[in-house]
């Protein structure tokens, strides 16, 4: 490996391995390309990426290079197949803020989504771009993957990809992420009163920091997040969900 001399710190790598950063909290800078793993029967994931989406406008707007909050739309798009699992956005259950700027978009096709979301990532007056695919349509191969990101970095129009009842597949997303929905924290002046949006999110895959598992709540001003104890303690027995084949789960401890 080739090196340079610094003349007070002497010898530096001309090619070192990025280092990940400290381990993600919300309010961080987002990257442009985001993807989020979630099952179509509880609706955890389109909601967790409306919060992450919601976050990072809510920093970027209290930065210290904001003058004026964003006004931006916000571009969502779904195929038919997503829309059949986990249904469609409904706009006065959405935040304040963002209700009079969202374009929704119903695909028919994986390929009528990609030309949607590609389309959406070139246009700098969108705020972002939030996404819903069923499924592992053959469509989105790594390089239709790769030119998604290439087009939300070129011009900064972040997008996050709900993937719904997928599995893991080739991906250029900068993170990604498993979520379901979690318990919400019961109200402290009503108990019969509905709880705060919740999720058990876990990022398996980030380019600039480790991977971890948090409980994420949205109070409806901010994205909080909880650690959850899946990052500090190791669980004694592997995927107790897992199918058994007509033995109980003692069988397997």
């Amino acid at each position: 490996m080739q090196t340079q001399t610094n003349p007070l710190s002497g010898p530096i790598p001309s090619a070192v391995a990025p280092r990940p950063s400290a381990g993600w909290k919300p309010g961080l800078d987002a990257p442009c390309h985001n993807e989020i793993f979630a099952s179509g029967r509880d609706g955890g994931g389109s909601g967790l990426a409306l919060a992450l989406a919601l976050d990072a406008i809510r920093s970027a707007d209290c930065g210290p290079l904001a003058e004026v909050a964003d006004q931006r739309a916000v571009l969502w798009v779904q195929d038919r197949a997503a829309i059949r699992l986990a249904g469609r956005p409904y706009r006065p259950g959405l935040p304040v803020e963002l209700r009079h700027r969202l374009i929704h978009v119903v695909a028919e096709k994986p390929e009528d989504l990609l030309f949607a979301l590609e389309e959406g990532l070139r246009c700098r007056d969108l705020a972002c771009v939030i996404g819903e695919v069923a499924g592992n349509p053959k469509t989105f191969n790594f390089t239709v993957s790769r030119r998604l990101s290439l087009n939300a970095e070129k011009h900064g129009v972040p997008l996050w990809l709900v993937r719904v009842d997928a599995r893991h597949d080739l991906s250029s997303a900068r993170m990604r992420w498993d979520v379901r929905s979690a318990p919400s924290p019961v109200s402290r002046w009503n108990a019969a009163a509905p709880g705060l949006p919740s999720w058990n999110a876990e990022l398996f895959r980030a380019r600039a920091h480790p991977p971890g598992q948090w409980i994420l709540r949205d109070d409806g001003y901010s994205l909080v997040a909880a650690r959850s104890i899946a990052n500090d303690v190791a669980p004694d027995h592997v995927d107790l969900a897992r199918p058994t084949v007509g033995r109980s789960l003692a069988a397997l401890q």
